[in-house]
């Protein structure tokens, strides 16, 4: 079938990519990148009957993004970085049809966002003296961004009960691990302090985002 295809392209280059990011390759990983998310997108457009035009969407700007950061410089690091802020509101949308805010208990939902907000700051503390000055900011925005989207998915994951649900939000957890583990390698003293750097990086970053539409996939089954 279709989709098994797509699945497979999307298995076989995330694993030519994993390799290349473990042996530090970096010509190798710009080589394999444009192929990730494109693949998982198909995939998902051809497994759903009905997709949700916010996950591809949210997948379609992921993708972006990805192309986005493979020059060097902190400029298009910055368009990278912009291209996935939008991807985190889709996936947002995404979540917000399983929600129902009637049996939401806020104060669990507040001690979530309060821990996430502060792993963010704990990361952007530890980078801002080897960070560009006028990038601090907005990858801090950045990563509230991202912690906002894990939020909703916790919503969804209390919303539901489902397993569906448990496998978005675990891939969300992905997702944000993946991203402060990025700007660590990025712009942290020691970039090693994060194991094979680019690696963890990606692997983190491409099982959260399959995981993010299992997840989707298996609550509308």
């Amino acid at each position: 079938m279709i989709r098994m295809l797509f699945l497979g392209l999307f298995f076989v280059f995330s694993a030519l990519h994993l390799a290349a990011s473990w042996h530090d390759d970096s010509e190798r990983r710009k080589k394999t990148k444009p192929f990730l998310l494109i693949f998982l997108l198909l995939f998902y457009l051809s497994a759903s009957e009905h997709p949700s035009w916010f996950l591809a969407a949210a997948l379609l700007t992921s993708w972006l993004g990805d192309v986005l950061l493979i020059p060097k410089g902190h400029n298009w690091f910055t368009y990278g970085g912009i291209s996935f802020m939008f991807s985190h509101l889709f996936f947002v949308l995404v979540y917000l049809d399983h929600i129902t805010f009637d049996g939401i208990p806020w104060l669990l939902i507040a001690a979530a966002a309060v821990i996430y907000f502060g792993i963010s700051f704990r990361i952007i503390s530890a980078v801002k003296d080897t960070t560009p000055k006028k990038m601090v900011g907005p990858m801090y925005f950045y990563l509230l961004c991202n912690s906002t989207m894990n939020v909703f998915a916790l919503m969804q994951l209390i919303s539901q009960q489902k397993a569906g649900a448990l496998v978005a939000y675990i891939g969300a957890v992905l997702f944000f691990i993946s991203d402060c583990a990025l700007f660590l390698v990025r712009y942290y003293r020691k970039p090693e302090i994060v194991y094979k750097k680019h690696f963890t990086v990606m692997l983190t970053y491409l099982l959260g985002e399959f995981l993010i539409v299992a997840g989707v996939l298996i609550l509308k089954g």
